[in-house]
């Protein structure tokens, strides 16, 4: 093997391996990771080829951005197991605490948000 053949293979493998690092650290390198409470507003199955489940919490309490107006805070998420979602859905309205992790990036088979829930904390009745 040549020398010039020894370059470009090792600039090949360089370039792949950079290529693999970014790809990880974008779709598959949990960002951080942690818990939000609030009223599950709703949770759907939806998608043109990968059905994903999306839903929303409210949490409660009022955040002003600008002086003078209300915001309500809200919490859109994807969930990628099946079991927690459907859990979700027939206890819509609840107030639920839930674990997510952030990732960089969303890919079509996990959901259309960047923050995807892992697992449900606690569930209870709303308070009045």
């Amino acid at each position: 093997m040549t020398t010039g053949k020894k370059i470009g293979a090792i600039t090949i493998i360089i370039i792949i391996l950079i290529l693999i690092s970014i790809v990880y650290y974008r779709f598959y390198f949990v960002f951080g990771e942690g818990v939000k409470a609030g009223e599950l507003n709703y949770i759907v199955k939806k998608g043109y080829v990968f059905k994903t489940y999306e839903g929303k919490l409210i949490q409660t309490g009022i955040r002003s951005r600008q002086t003078g107006t209300i915001q309500s805070n809200e919490f859109e998420f994807s969930v990628a197991n099946k079991t927690i979602a459907e859990k979700m859905m027939m206890n819509s309205g609840k107030t639920f605490e839930l674990h997510y992790r952030e990732y960089k990036g969303t890919l079509p088979w996990r959901g259309f948000n960047k923050y995807v829930v892992d697992s449900i904390i606690s569930m209870r009745e709303p308070l009045q």
